[in-house]
Formats: C-alpha cells, sequence, structure tokens
C-alpha cells in the first residue's frame, strides 16, 4: 500500500451545545484534503476521542467519508486501556469502511512490555485493515519500547506502521534499527518532524497541518528532494506555531485557533475547558508569521 506522508490527527467539531457537528466535520475535511493531508486520522487525542460514544464515532466516520470521498484514506482511533473494547472498536472501524486504525497505547493501568506484546498481537489478529501503533507515554504513562514494538511487528499480519510520540528523536533512531523497511515510522510531534526525517521517519501524523498543511507539504519536499538547509529555513519559521499549539493541552489551542479561522465550530468537551484569549496571543502570533512565510513562498 501508499502510505501517506502527512496525516492530519483530525479534530471533532461540536455544536455550540457539545453535540456532534456532522457537518462542519465534513466541512473542515474536505479543506484539509485540499491543504496538504494526505490522510485523516479521526478519533485520536486530538479529536478528544475519550469523549465519543461509539454512536457519535460512526456518525464522524461516515460524514468524513462523504466529505472526502475516496480522495484521502480516512483512518479512525480506536484505542482504550482494555483490550476487548478496543478489538470490538477495531473490527467496527474495519466494518464502517475505515482504510486503517489507530491504536494508542493502553493508558492508565500501566501494562508489562509483554503485556503489550499480547494487547497489540490481540487486536491485529481480528482485523485485516492497516494499523499504526501509537506511543505517547505523556498522555498514556505506558512506554512502548523499541524492542516491544518490534515484536508486535513481527506478529503484524496487516500493514503496520507506527507514530512515535515520546517527545525524542532517540526513539526514531530506534525504531528504524529494529523494523524492517517496510514498517514506516511517523513522527507523533511537529516540532521534532524534521529532525526525525532525517533520521528515518517516514512521515508525520501532525496537529499543525490543520492550518499549515501546504507548509508541511512542502518541508516534506524540499527535505526529500536533498534541499535540507530550505527545509531547516521553512521548519525554524513554523517552529513557534507548532510551540504555541501546545500551549495549553492539545487540542484546546488548537480548536481555539480553528474558531478564530472559522475553519471550524465549538469548543472542547469537559473536563477540557478553554481559558481566556489572552493566554493565546503567542498563538495568533505564530500563525500570522507562519502564514506571512506561505505568502512570501508563493512571490518567489
Amino acid at each position: 500500500m501508499k502510505w501517506p506522508r502527512i496525516f492530519t490527527a483530525m479534530i471533532t467539531p461540536f455544536t455550540p451545545d457539545g453535540e456532534l457537528d456532522a457537518q462542519a466535520a465534513a466541512d473542515l475535511s474536505r479543506h484539509l484534503a485540499a491543504h496538504g493531508t494526505g490522510g485523516l486520522i479521526l478519533a485520536g487525542s486530538t479529536g478528544e476521542a475519550f469523549s465519543l460514544s461509539v454512536e457519535e464515532r460512526l456518525e464522524l466516520y461516515q460524514a468524513v467519508r462523504e466529505g472526502v470521498g475516496d480522495q484521502i484514506p480516512v483512518w479512525l482511533g480506536c484505542g482504550t486501556n482494555d483490550t476487548r473494547s478496543t478489538v470490538e472498536l477495531a473490527i467496527a472501524a474495519e466494518d464502517w469502511g475505515a482504510n486503517g486504525v489507530l491504536i494508542v497505547s493502553p493508558y492508565y493501568n500501566k501494562p508489562t512490555q509483554e503485556g503489550l506484546v499480547r494487547h497489540f498481537a490481540e487486536i491485529l489478529n481480528h482485523i485485516s485493515c492497516p494499523a499504526m501503533l501509537y506511543n505517547v507515554p505523556s498522555r498514556t504513562a505506558s512506554m512502548v519500547d523499541a524492542d516491544t514494538v518490534a515484536k508486535i511487528a513481527r506478529k503484524a499480519r496487516v500493514p503496520f506502521a507506527v507514530k512515535e510520540a515520546s517527545g525524542t528523536v532517540e526513539e526514531i533512531i530506534r525504531l528504524r534499527q529494529r523494523l524492517s523497511s517496510d514498517v514506516p515510522v511517523y513522527s507523533g510531534d511537529d516540532g521534532l518532524y524534521l529532525a526525525s526525517l532525517a533520521v528515518g521517519a517516514y512521515g508525520v501524523v501532525s496537529v499543525a497541518s490543520h492550518v499549515v498543511g501546504q507548509e508541511m507539504q512542502r518541508l516534506t519536499e524540499l527535505f526529500l528532494a536533498g534541499h535540507v538547509e530550505d527545509a531547516k529555513v521553512l521548519h525554524a519559521d513554523l517552529w513557534p506555531l507548532f510551540k504555541q499549539l501546545f500551549v495549553v493541552s492539545n487540542p484546546i489551542a488548537l480548536k481555539w485557533l480553528l474558531n478564530r479561522l472559522s475553519l471550524a465550530p465549538g469548543q472542547v468537551r469537559m473536563p477540557l475547558v478553554t481559558p481566556d484569549d489572552e493566554v493565546f496571543g503567542g498563538l495568533w502570533t505564530a500563525y500570522l508569521h507562519a502564514k506571512q512565510i506561505r505568502r512570501a513562498q508563493a512571490k518567489v
């Protein structure tokens, strides 16, 4: 299969009274597909999966699939901290027609590495669609070691990838040393994307691509074409935005920005809350700077 270089971990739009806004989700998906996104992942941490019922996940998937059709792949996040529940969600996602599933490592209960191997192997044995293991210990308190990922990859009967978001390039290096070349490793951190490409990452599962998708696409193209110095300059210009999008817990800042840009309505669901606008002054400045860079490039 052909893996997209840039997945967007898409937010879930809500109405003012907190219900799923399916129309806004379809509209946003079309916008992303037209602005640099090669694939969408719904119901991940950026999509506030913690708050979505099974029925809402299906409605969200159907709205986005209608929005983009077969233009780009649409994946669904299915990970929980219970193996049986995750298997059920993954089977459902495949039955609905999802092009793949993202499976976050179990959170809260902190399984051993052997428990992680068995957890992922059990899920992968029940599906035939592509799957992506998502390692994000800052959110899960469950680090999936590179050796453990390699064991899981060897057991996988489906196309398999890794989203690495432990916050270090070193982990990308360790994964690339242990995994076969047909297992793509994605950076789960926009700020580490360029450095991750330099040590063997294939692409990125991005938050920033909601608003700078074309810039992320350009960064990738520059690096792959050997124009590393130009890629470094663009990365430096985007760096303030990468940082400001996480000034508070994701996706709070991103949703604030998308609302200001009229790209998606609604706020986050509790227990997440949006602070006063003053908190996001740096984010707005960083966004304006990033778009000035885009306009300057267009004139060259």
